[in-house]
């Protein structure tokens, strides 16, 4: 059973850039696809992006192509989220998930393990 915690995230202006982790314990990370959400207030949550067991397969939401880039290392068990030219429409509380499958999916309710959550602020 793996275990997510979250780290980064915080109050950045438009055009700025963060940085999430999402590291592994309990597991070794490259057992499963891991998935980043985001929620903003008063909306559901949303995928956002998601890189295969390997790390050879990603997938992203259209809003960030171009912006965001996740990356897996499986050395450091962790997951990164890289999000350049951040916008207002960005900020909400992000969340990693993982699955123990093969392919990466876009439903919540696809995948089992979640972390804390992390707040990303973007002022215009």
């Amino acid at each position: 059973q793996v275990h997510l915690v979250q780290s980064g995230g915080g109050l950045v202006q438009a055009g700025g850039s963060l940085r999430l982790s999402c590291a592994a314990s309990g597991s070794t990370i490259e057992f499963y696809n891991i998935g980043w959400f985001r929620q903003a207030p008063g909306k559901e949550r949303e995928f956002v992006t998601g890189i295969n067991k390997s790390g050879s397969n990603t997938r992203y939401t259209d809003s960030v192509k171009g912006r965001f880039t996740i990356s897996k290392d499986n050395a450091e068990n962790t997951v990164y989220l890289q999000m350049n030219s951040l916008k207002p429409e960005d900020t909400a509380v992000y969340y990693c998930a993982a699955r123990p499958k093969l392919d990466i999916s876009t439903l919540q309710s696809d995948y089992g393990y979640w972390g804390q959550g992390t707040q990303v602020t973007v002022s215009s």
